[in-house]
């Protein structure tokens, strides 16, 4: 399992690559662009500060990351929510084209895989994989805390 997991990690990053290069952009762009379509799928924007926490830039970083995004007209920075300082990165319609065009064929072809499986096997396999991550996420940061706490 751990093996096929890290295989899977391995490809996950190689087409997260090749979405980059087909899209023109750094991959770490495209790596944050990934995250804030997937906030928005999950009804959940990002601010800058925990998209620089999903990706592992500093806030300086990131805040130059998303510049260029915004100058690219991939992202808008949206003070709509009802506490005006908090700032909520949201997907522009060019970068839907982009993302569409890229992953559509990709999810189509996982659609076909999946279909020989019935309804309860998927919901199994998305909350083992959900626990996966949970451990995971959950793993480094206690790891990063204890990295910080003994430099500190």
């Amino acid at each position: 399992m751990l093996e096929a997991l890290t295989a899977y990690g391995t490809t996950y990053a190689q087409v997260g690559r090749e979405f980059a290069a087909g899209a023109g952009l750094h991959t770490t762009d495209a790596t944050a662009l990934v995250e804030i379509l997937g906030a928005e799928e999950r009804g959940t924007p990002l601010t800058p500060a925990r998209l620089s926490e999903r990706i592992g830039l500093s806030f300086g970083a990131t805040s130059s990351l998303l510049n260029r995004l915004e100058t690219a007209h991939h992202i808008e920075r949206s003070r709509g929510h009802a506490d005006r300082r908090i700032v909520t990165l949201h997907s522009t319609s060019t970068v839907h084209e982009v993302a569409d065009r890229f992953f559509d064929p990709l999810g189509e072809r996982i659609t076909a895989l999946l279909e020989p499986y019935s309804q309860d096997e998927i919901e199994q396999l998305t909350r083992m994989l959900a626990g996966i991550r949970e451990v995971m996420e959950t793993y480094a940061t206690e790891a990063d805390h204890a990295r910080t706490t003994t430099q500190g």
